[in-house]
């Protein structure tokens, strides 16, 4: 019954926002009283809430799960983190919708889910600065700033699916990398750069 609840109330609140949300439009819904949304969740907050937590756990595991934060080359898990983060959103939009897109309602709770996975995000930035991969820069600002980048392109595909984007996975791919690549110590050596260096010194 719980995962029923939760299931239609995420898609009421997406379609109607926080505001227009009631217990009453979720029970007729579900085709229950809504006293028995009652016996699981107090109020609408505390619903809300557990979607939105709900959502940073799912997301948190699915970029969690691309590397244990031990691997040999960290900007190479970074890169795949960011690629699952933006892969999620598009494949669970009402998910990302829940985590990073609907207004709060005023008094919300801190979500600890969320905490956690920015705190993931800056360690990863911080293996790459302390091994040398990056140059010097602030963790903070930088994981920031990566986030915001990734976030954009994620959401603008789950907004406006309509607009004639280029090939979808040249343009994420696009996103990250420049996330990722002016802040290599050393800058990566494009094929075409390689290949006539290569013919210079033969």
């Amino acid at each position: 019954m719980r995962r029923v609840i939760l299931r239609a109330a995420r898609e009421i609140f997406v379609r109607d926002g926080y505001e227009s949300f009631s217990m009453r439009k979720l029970a007729r819904k579900i085709k229950y009283s809504p006293g028995t949304i009652y016996l699981h969740f107090k109020n609408k907050q505390a619903l809300f809430e557990c979607l939105i937590d709900e959502s940073y756990a799912s997301l948190g595991v699915v970029m969690l799960g691309k590397h244990d934060g031990e691997g040999d080359d960290p900007v190479k898990d970074l890169r795949q983190g960011w690629r699952a983060y933006v892969d999620f959103g598009l494949r669970n939009p009402n998910d990302y919708r829940f985590a990073f897109m609907l207004s709060r309602p005023e008094g919300a709770s801190q979500f600890r889910n969320a905490d956690l996975l920015f705190a993931a995000l800056r360690d990863s930035v911080k293996r790459c600065v302390e091994q040398g991969y990056f140059r010097p820069v602030d963790v903070d600002a930088t994981a920031q700033a990566q986030w915001a980048s990734v976030h954009g392109i994620t959401s603008l595909l789950i907004q406006r699916p309509k607009f004639p984007w280029v090939a979808k996975e040249k343009l994420i791919a696009q996103v990250i990398d420049t996330c990722i690549d002016s802040l290599l110590a050393v800058p990566p050596v494009a094929p075409e750069e390689e290949l006539h260096a290569s013919s210079a010194h033969s």
